[in-house]
């Protein structure tokens, strides 16, 4: 018998790197699930370089309380054996250490060895189709879930794409849902630097990704009904929706594509562990809803100006971050190369408390599916759903990534054994859209209309 503990670790969640800016905000998000009655987390510890800092990152989220007496670990990212430590001691981990490719490798084999679960809130694409591509059969073997893009990037994409596809009720089905995103603020929208980190590194590795790209075979590609859409202007004027917008290279429509691919490989969604035949047929019915559709995500703002300034941060980061003098420019000065977007010590909490998101979702596709001649048959109609919530990167994107954990604490034999998998095929059948709806994230039917047929020709 005294080998259960082996079994049952001590903690039903570490959260890693918990002294960044976001791991402030994800342990007080954490703090309002832990020992209350309904909540399957009972038990939490914080783990960093740093535990001075640790402490003083619990001592904030707990503010004004006093804070609980919750253990604090030292691990070290460029120390295996304190990450495998680390993986034996919990149920899950929720990594916060970005920039991910930089950082979190080593995090992301030890659970896959271990059979420790794992969501992190990374939106850097080469870093997620790598570890795919190296841990995936180890993780399945082991039992160890892995889940990136547990944030902003990348579930209101997702979320939000799935909430659009299942409003085309049959025989109609979509062509295409856009994402538009629009971030709003009565004071000055301020960025979190790892983001920005991110894309700089981004642009620095896009040959990686194309290479890593190259070396995989292909994934399936779901049949989506009508011919491909057209690319559209550079810039794109939404009147219906009082918007400009232009494309945004972002993780999110990689993790959606990389859904889709798996849906398409198994139509059903991923069988969990030990599901319950109730559990199969709700999955099943839920999947049998979802229909696929190109994908693709814009940047938004009421003014062309803004789209202007758009523009120019990435022209400066796609410019400069290709090589290393570039990139010691942007990391050095964010503030002067993103207009002032983002800056080293993050946005005030009152920032971060006056800034919220729209994500509005247009598709476009055919009233009767049947009809569709595969010539030159243009959408014939348009559903307009929106997702909409708080500031993205310190107070949705905790929200997600602690509802997603949860999920994962209190339904782990309805989710896949192991693997590593986006976020939309674990947790689309889950109640998550619920649970972000009580959170604050809402899903609402904006409209659907007939398209005009002159748009026909």
């Amino acid at each position: 018998m005294e080998n259960l503990s082996e079994f049952h670790p001590p903690y039903d969640l570490i959260i890693l790197g918990a002294s960044g800016f976001t791991g402030k905000y994800v342990i007080k998000e954490a703090l309002k699930f832990l020992n209350t009655s309904s909540s399957p987390l009972k038990t939490l510890a914080l783990a960093g370089r740093n535990p001075t800092r640790l402490t003083q990152s619990l001592n904030w989220a707990a503010h004004p309380n006093p804070p609980p007496s919750i253990p604090i670990i030292t691990a070290d990212t460029t120390d295996p054996a304190s990450i495998r430590h680390l993986c034996t001691q919990t149920k899950l981990i929720l990594s916060c250490v970005g920039p991910f490719r930089l950082h979190s490798e080593s995090v992301v084999a030890a659970c896959a060895d271990t059979g420790c679960d794992y969501l992190d809130i990374c939106g850097e694409p080469e870093f997620m189709e790598r570890m795919e591509l190296k841990y995936h059969e180890k993780a399945m073997e082991n039992g160890s879930l892995v889940v990136s893009a547990c944030g902003f990037d990348s579930v209101p994409a997702e979320m939000g794409w799935m909430f659009n596809s299942r409003q085309w009720v049959a025989p109609s089905e979509p062509n295409q849902i856009e994402a538009y995103l629009s971030l709003e603020s009565e004071k000055r929208i301020v960025g979190n630097f790892g983001t920005y980190e991110s894309a700089v590194l981004g642009v620095a590795n896009v040959d990686k990704l194309q290479e890593l790209r190259q070396s995989r075979s292909k994934r399936a590609r779901p049949v989506i009904p009508g011919p491909f859409p057209p690319k559209g202007p550079m810039i794109d004027h939404q009147k219906e929706i009082g918007l400009w917008a232009v494309k945004l290279p972002s993780a999110d429509s990689v993790v959606v594509r990389r859904t889709l691919s798996t849906l398409t490989e198994n139509p059903r969604g991923l069988p969990g562990v030990d599901e319950s035949a109730e559990q199969i047929e709700k999955r099943e019915e839920f999947w049998s809803a979802v229909k696929p559709a190109h994908f693709g995500v814009k940047l938004s703002s009421k003014t062309i100006l803004g789209i202007f300034r758009s523009i120019t941060v990435g022209m400066f980061i796609g410019l400069l971050g290709r090589n290393s003098i570039g990139r010691w420019l942007l990391l050095k000065f964010p503030s002067v190369f993103s207009l002032g977007w983002f800056r080293k010590k993050g946005p005030s909490e009152d920032e971060v408390r006056s800034a919220t998101f729209k994500m509005w979702f247009v598709g476009r596709g055919f009233s009767d599916v049947n009809q569709v001649s595969q010539a030159n048959m243009k959408p014939d109609m348009e559903i307009v759903t929106r997702v909409m919530g708080p500031e993205i990167g310190y107070l949705t994107t905790p929200i997600i990534l602690v509802q997603c954990a949860l999920i994962l604490l209190s339904e782990r034999n309805n989710l896949p054994k192991g693997g590593v998998f986006p976020p939309g095929i674990v947790f689309g059948p889950t109640d998550l859209q619920e649970r972000l709806q009580r959170n604050g994230i809402s899903f609402d039917f904006i409209s659907k209309r007939a398209l005009p047929s002159s748009s026909l020709h």
